[in-house]
């Protein structure tokens, strides 16, 4: 049975904030608990029978200590309410790079999920589907594991991020297309605002039952991979991705208007920003004011095949930047860089130097920054964008 349109409504705009001190297991499965209770239960989000599939935030394989991925205590909480509620209960995620086991596997979700007996569902292989009703894109491909399920739940992990500030629960729904298929949305979209509204169009497509954020241990900084952890102590649960987010930001000190998708998702009709309702634990008793993300006004707005455009771009706006010291040239930035032609490759020199950009190529969509296993690449704003305050 397809998740696709089993919710017509938008979600509630109530979130659940959830104190939670550690990844003990049976402490992140009582506050779980606590938080399911205070929107309903958990049998108000599955039924008996049903297979439900839990959208894990699997970026890459990393361990769990990195914060770069949905923690496995998280995803055995999670399997367990639900299974409890009667659903069958599967797993996956389709990282940037890597297969989704060898990730999986890495970031201890496999284990959890072999104690468990959970299986691992089809996110190597997608199908397109049409999405008439869509406000900016009218067709994705979806894995097939996502297709295959009853009903789905989202399990994001807070943390900043260099192209939208914030990743979080809508942006989680990124995974549910396929392997390096989601570097084709990168080098179509590089814009931020554009991106974002695709990502809300991918949500109201897909319509996740419930989003359960893993903020115990966020982070902050050089995200979505690169950062570093940063404990907030929260689980945050709501059946309406843009009101979580907000909270979310709110959490961390940032403007949730900043947040593009936060905007774009209240416009199209996913969730609220303005019409938030917080339940549970004071959201004042979580906040982190010294979260390192980024605040400062500016996007990657405009038409970029435009030449005065482009000149704007390599002088103002933040763009990858390679560490020669960290660097270890394992190719990783040019085997996911969506632009044709590349703008990071080898060149003369070969796999003797690090990699090199032309940013006239750029698209500035981070995907290499995002996905460096090293964390040599940041994001670094031009001189010219510094001096005028972007």
């Amino acid at each position: 049975m397809n998740p696709i349109g089993l919710q017509t409504n938008a979600g509630t705009g109530t979130v659940a904030l959830v104190r939670c001190p550690d990844y003990d297991e049976e402490r992140v499965f009582e506050a779980l608990g606590r938080g399911l209770a205070l929107l309903g239960g958990a049998g108000r989000f599955v039924h008996a029978g049903e297979n439900i599939l839990l959208k894990a935030n699997l970026l890459a394989a990393d361990a769990p200590e990195k914060a770069v991925t949905t923690h496995p205590s998280v995803l055995k909480a999670a399997a367990r309410h639900f299974r409890e509620a009667g659903a069958s209960v599967s797993y996956g995620d389709s990282p940037g790079i890597s297969r989704p086991d060898v990730a999986a596997r890495r970031a201890g979700l496999a284990k959890v999920a072999e104690e468990l007996g959970l299986p691992m569902a089809d996110f190597t292989t997608g199908e397109i589907v049409s999405f008439p009703e869509g406000q900016f894109m009218h067709q994705f491909n979806i894995a097939k594991g996502v297709l295959a399920c009853d009903g789905l739940i989202s399990l994001p992990k807070m943390k900043a991020h260099q192209l939208t500030r914030f990743t979080g629960a809508v942006k989680n729904q990124f995974g549910c297309v396929p392997g390096l298929l989601k570097g084709e949305f990168h080098a179509r979209m590089s814009d931020m605002e554009r991106f974002a509204q695709m990502l809300v169009d991918l949500n109201r497509l897909l319509r996740p039952r419930l989003f359960i954020m893993d903020a115990v241990v966020a982070m902050e900084g050089n995200g979505p991979r690169n950062g570093k952890p940063r404990q907030v102590s929260a689980l945050l649960l709501s059946d309406d991705p843009v009101a979580l987010d907000t909270a979310a930001c709110k959490i961390i000190n940032l403007d949730p208007m900043l947040v593009p998708t936060n905007r774009w998702g209240e416009k199209m009709g996913l969730g609220t920003c303005s019409g938030m309702t917080l339940v549970g634990d004071p959201l004042e008793s979580f906040i982190v004011a010294d979260f390192n993300v980024k605040r400062t006004v500016g996007s990657t707005t405009g038409t970029m095949n435009s030449v005065v455009a482009r000149i704007i771009k390599n002088l103002v706006v933040p763009r990858p930047v390679i560490n020669a010291s960290l660097c270890t040239r394992c190719g990783t930035c040019v085997r996911v860089c969506p632009s044709t032609p590349k703008a990071v490759n080898f060149r003369a020199a070969g796999k003797s130097a690090p990699p090199t950009y032309d940013y006239g190529v750029c698209i500035r969509c981070y995907c290499c920054q995002e996905l460096c296993p090293e964390s040599a690449i940041t994001v670094a704003t031009p001189l010219v964008g510094r001096l005028i305050g972007r």
